[in-house]
């Protein structure tokens, strides 16, 4: 029962900490968040995870095999895509990425959540597209981070 009673508080303090990432500006983050149109050609990805659910842990995103960054709690990435062409946004998860397909159209913007899911040893991640109306009222509510090395 004792090492039950231990292995449930380390579980609780793993999935409650808070884990943290290098940040940008207020500008920045400020001019992320007009949601202006891509320049001509492009799209415009917003990748972000938002909640305390899963705080402590880190984990790293790519686009089409580039790394962007690490995520922590209540931040997003965005970055610029070629438009009319399928991306493959991927995120660490336990055992292997998790993948998602999004098929851009030049002048869009998109929204990709990532979320963090109970696994077995260490939490895993996963990630879902949501709609633009949806995606920009959780993005108001984060802050921008910087674009960086993955861990893997």
């Amino acid at each position: 029962m004792k090492n039950v009673l231990m292995a449930i508080l380390v579980a609780t303090t793993l999935l409650a900490g808070c884990a943290s990432v290098p940040m940008e500006s207020k500008e920045q983050t400020s001019v992320a968040k007009m949601f202006n149109p891509p320049p001509e050609g492009n799209a415009g990805l917003y990748i972000y995870r938002s909640g305390v659910f899963g705080a402590a842990l880190k984990k790293d995103v790519w686009v089409d095999g580039k790394c962007i960054g690490e995520t922590a709690p209540n931040v997003f990435f965005y970055e610029k895509v070629t438009g009319d062409q399928e991306h493959k946004i991927s995120t660490e998860s336990e055992f292997s990425p998790n993948d998602l397909l999004v098929k851009t159209e030049n002048g869009n913007n998109y929204f990709v959540k990532q979320y963090i899911k109970m696994g077995a040893f260490v939490g895993g991640a996963g990630l879902v597209l949501v709609d633009e109306e949806t995606g920009k009222k959780d993005v108001q509510k984060l802050e921008l981070a910087q674009k960086g090395t993955c861990s893997k």
